[in-house]
């Protein structure tokens, strides 16, 4: 029987704690560190730390069982070699950012794929979240938006409600002179149609 402080106790609270941070990121990105020295991990680390993000040293096994016991299916070829794993705190884009460019500078850094809202991504998809905008840019815009609105004289703005009541009121309306049904029109069709089959039945025969 383990008991604590045994490598069987020590094992299974390293899972646990790699499990944590799986289903506790916005996304864990898989990458191979080989050739990297400990001053350019260093530097990555120091990067990524003002997004809130993390880049650690993990064993395979670890990585392998904690990522079975979160329901999260990651290819055995990717736990494959020295693993180092990214966890992206809040922003995967931002820290798709990050390592995109550390590994243009550094190509030794290779990228082997990633677990995003529960479901693995390759290596070419992982690099492709840097193409988005992160979230600090999207709040960002929207700030520069709403402070253009504000920004408004208040006749503007009064200008625009007015123009938007006065668009809504015209679409009830019409739709109100359309009737409850688009299809009435089309029943009353056949209806239609008997008069002027009369008229010609009345019309007199060509000689």
């Amino acid at each position: 029987m383990a008991t604590n402080g045994s490598p069987r106790a020590d094992k299974a609270a390293a899972v646990a704690s790699v499990r944590e941070r799986l289903t506790a990121s916005s996304a864990t990105i898989l990458t191979e560190y080989r050739g990297l020295t400990v001053a350019e991990l260093a530097r990555l680390r120091r990067q990524l730390r003002p997004i809130q993000a993390e880049y650690t040293v993990v064993k395979n096994t670890l990585t392998r069982i904690a990522a079975r016991d979160a329901g999260l299916e990651v290819p055995d070829e990717t736990l494959t070699g020295p693993t180092a794993v990214l966890f992206a705190g809040d922003d995967p884009v931002a820290a798709a950012k990050v390592l995109r460019t550390f590994t243009r500078e550094n190509p030794e850094l290779v990228v082997k794929g990633s677990i995003l809202d529960g479901r693995f991504l390759g290596a070419e998809d992982t690099l492709r979240l840097a193409d988005l905008e992160s979230r600090e840019e999207l709040l960002s815009r929207l700030a520069g938006l709403f402070e253009a609105v504000v920004a408004q004289p208040a006749r503007l703005a009064l200008a625009s409600l007015s123009q938007a009541a006065r668009l809504f009121q015209a679409l009830a309306d019409k739709k109100a002179a359309e009737g409850p049904s688009d299809a009435a029109p089309a029943e009353a069709a056949p209806a239609d149609a008997a008069p002027a089959e009369a008229a010609a039945a009345d019309a007199p025969a060509e000689s």
